[in-house]
Formats: C-alpha cells, sequence, structure tokens
C-alpha cells in the first residue's frame, strides 16, 4: 500500500474521530416504523406506561409483555383518520404537560393509584374552542383511544388466545357421555 495513501486515510479516520464528541446523538428521533405519526420513543415508552397502568401483570401478562403499544401504534397508523391521527398525536404530546399540572410530577414516577386516578379523569375531560379546550379534548381523545385499543390489543393476542381463553371454533367438539362433573376448562367459542 501506498504511504501517502495511508497517511491519507489516517488523517481522515483521526479529523472523524475529533468530530464525533461534538455530535449531539441524544436527540429523540421521530420513529420511522409508523409512516403516518409522529411519535418519538419517548412517547412510545409513555404509551407503554399508560397501557401497563390499564393492564398491569400480575399472574398472568399485562399488556406491556404482550407488546400491545405497537398494536396501538400500528392501528392508529393505518386505520385512523389524519383528523383522528393528529389527535391522537397532539393528545399524546400534550399528555405529559397535562400530569405535570395536575400531579406536579412526571407519570413514570406516580403511584400506581395515582396514574390509575389521572388517566379515569382525564378520559373524562371535555374540550371547548379554546386552545387549552382543544388540548383537553385531545388528552381525552388520546387515552379513550389508548384504553380502547389496549383492551382490544390484549384480547386478541396470541398469549390471550391460546393459553388463557383457548379458541375453538363454533360449534365445538360435541361428546354426549362426558359428565358435567368431568369437564374440565370451559373452551370460549367465539
Amino acid at each position: 500500500m501506498n504511504r501517502r495513501i495511508a497517511l491519507r486515510h489516517l488523517a481522515l479516520i483521526s479529523g472523524g474521530l475529533v468530530l464525533i464528541p461534538s455530535c449531539d446523538f441524544s436527540s429523540d428521533d421521530i420513529l420511522a416504523a409508523y409512516q403516518n405519526l409522529k411519535v418519538t420513543a419517548s412517547q412510545k415508552s409513555l404509551l407503554g406506561v399508560i397501557s401497563d397502568t390499564i393492564i398491569p401483570a400480575g399472574e398472568i401478562k399485562g399488556a406491556l409483555n404482550l407488546e400491545v403499544p405497537d398494536f396501538i401504534l400500528v392501528m392508529v397508523n393505518d386505520c385512523f383518520t389524519k383528523d383522528n391521527q393528529e389527535k391522537f398525536t397532539a393528545g399524546l404530546a400534550s399528555f405529559p404537560v397535562y400530569v405535570q399540572e395536575t400531579a406536579g410530577k412526571m407519570f413514570e414516577s406516580l403511584s400506581t393509584k395515582e396514574k390509575e386516578e389521572l388517566i379515569l379523569t382525564g378520559t373524562k375531560l371535555e374540550g371547548d374552542d379554546t386552545a387549552e379546550g382543544k388540548a383537553r379534548g385531545n388528552i381525552s381523545y388520546f387515552l379513550n383511544s389508548t384504553k380502547r385499543l389496549t383492551i382490544q390489543g390484549y384480547m386478541a393476542s396470541e398469549y390471550i388466545q391460546t393459553e388463557i381463553i383457548p379458541y375453538s371454533l363454533i360449534p365445538g367438539e360435541y361428546n354426549g357421555a362426558v359428565l358435567i362433573t368431568d369437564l374440565q376448562k370451559p373452551h370460549i367459542n367465539g
């Protein structure tokens, strides 16, 4: 290899290494997976905390364990109208401000009871034509949509449909010779 070319490459690499500390990699970039939404990674994690508050983990898996926030964002991205997507993202963006004004803390640092009460009061907010009223309406729309989609995504998950409530096709199997006392786990036909 030519010594001049090696020195040129060495100079370029060392110059690049000098510039790296000045680069800011801490920015909260918009997630590229959702083309119609302007959602950041921190907003997605907030959505995960909200969905985990709605259906927490206990004896069975919770909403966050079943990746329900991804389901919510895909449904909003693919199935909501443009206006509803804008209301959802505006509500998601203004929710931390609402939490700070109402509770005085970040949503993640609240107790479980405080989170539940805050979500419940947030779903009942009513908006009007003022800027503050529109923000309240967007927060209410966001929380109601999140609640509905959390339940839908949770109940439609593979874990629930196979392990908790086994799915069987209608009409199911028929065995007339089985006594009621011999029956096992009930199958929900759906």
